[in-house]
């Protein structure tokens, strides 16, 4: 079904970079959405009214905020659209995130609000009834919504939409509430005990989780999470592909919004070749990042000397001092000044957040290190946590 739904209705769907392809996907998986889960919500408070359940009913009705949620989903796909002007230059696909957060909020309301009303049947319960028609219904909800998961997982996944990845999860919550639902009832026909009002709750708890999880996954969007570990690798797999590149550092990843990424980083080249053919190697690596990876990269040159055995022994002994102190750490952008008293050494260290030294106690322990190797050596040190 997703095949022939994504056959009819997205052209090129083999390329989800291209934005007009993006927006297609966007407006099927929400079309696709809105349509279902105004069907589930109409059948679902037929089989409500039918049987006098609480727990029915609260499912019709997050059946129709899902809907409302699939229309924001819509209309964020239709601003993200939007190509790049003065006051966004940057484009507006982060409209996105604010669509997520939006959907969020509105699950945790209705989440809310039918924990309330369980709450509420669990001392006053209603006499349910269990009907054939109303268990059909059910269980054809529970497999529409586990197909919409999977449709809108595997669209998110294509084109990495947080809004759709959000709609994924909250189907197979809905999915999991709904079971909840039937199970009630079974249980009811066969051994007359109400417990509607408990799986009311067991329904509003899944809702809730789906809520925090879509809300907190949206906040570090918006916050400005770490790049994806492929993005990394492919970058540097990329650029050693240039021999003229002797190693990279201070690279900085992030984007606004999907197919928007921007990144920089620093290359380390050697001092005395070509600048003219070092910066044209430089270029050609910014070129093939967008063109290969959609990343829009700035590369700064960073020139260091390879032919001086002097400054290579003493670097190696000062990164060989720096990783006593943790294996994890290095150091760029090495070089020395020498005086008639002392010695500056100049450097900068990358160490990873998962140490957890502060950063004046990195450099108290590297320069002490220092000392080790020569009382006249003074570390100027840049910390960089990568």
């Amino acid at each position: 079904m997703t095949h022939i739904l994504l056959k009819l209705f997205v052209k090129n769907n083999d390329n989800p970079k291209d934005p007009k392809v993006r927006h297609a996907y966007g407006v099927l998986s929400s079309t696709v959405g809105i349509l279902l889960n105004i069907l589930l919500a109409i059948l679902k408070l037929t089989a409500g009214v039918l049987t006098a359940s609480i727990a029915i009913t609260a499912d019709a009705l997050n059946n129709l905020s899902d809907a409302g949620s699939q229309v924001i989903s819509l209309i964020s796909f239709k601003m993200a659209a939007k190509p790049a002007d003065r006051d966004h230059p940057f484009g507006h696909a982060r409209i996105e995130y604010v669509a997520s957060m939006i959907v969020s909020f509105i699950i945790l309301t209705i989440g809310a609000d039918l924990c309330k009303s369980s709450i509420q049947s669990i001392f006053a319960p209603a006499n349910i009834s269990f009907g054939t028609v109303s268990a059909i219904i059910l269980c054809a909800s529970i497999l529409i919504k586990l197909w919409l998961a999977l449709f809108n997982s595997r669209i998110a996944k294509r084109i990495n939409s947080p809004v759709i990845r959000a709609t994924a999860a909250d189907s197979l919550a809905d999915a999991a509430a709904t079971s909840a639902v039937l199970v009630s009832m079974i249980i009811f026909r066969f051994s007359g005990i109400n417990i509607d009002g408990y799986m009311g709750t067991v329904v509003s708890a899944f809702i809730f989780i789906a809520g925090i999880k879509i809300l907190s996954e949206t906040k570090n969007s918006i916050l400005g999470s770490a790049p994806e570990p492929e993005v990394i690798e492919a970058i540097h797999e990329i650029t050693k592909e240039y021999p003229e590149i002797i190693g990279i550092h201070d690279m900085i990843v992030h984007n606004y919004g999907a197919g928007n990424t921007m990144a920089s980083l620093h290359a380390e080249v050697d001092g005395s070749a070509d600048i003219f053919i070092t910066h044209d190697v430089i270029d050609n690596l910014e070129k093939r990042l967008f063109t290969e990876l959609g990343v829009r990269a700035t590369v700064h040159m960073d020139p260091i000397v390879t032919d001086d055995e002097r400054v290579s022994a003493l670097r190696e002994e000062v990164l060989a001092a720096v990783r006593s102190i943790d294996d994890a750490f290095s150091i760029h952008d090495f070089r020395f000044v020498e005086g008639k008293t002392h010695t500056n050494l100049i450097f900068d260290i990358s160490a990873p957040f998962e140490v957890k030294m502060t950063d004046n106690e990195i450099e108290n322990a590297v320069c002490a290190a220092i000392k080790g190797i020569n009382e006249n050596y003074f570390a100027v040190i840049t910390i960089d946590r990568q």
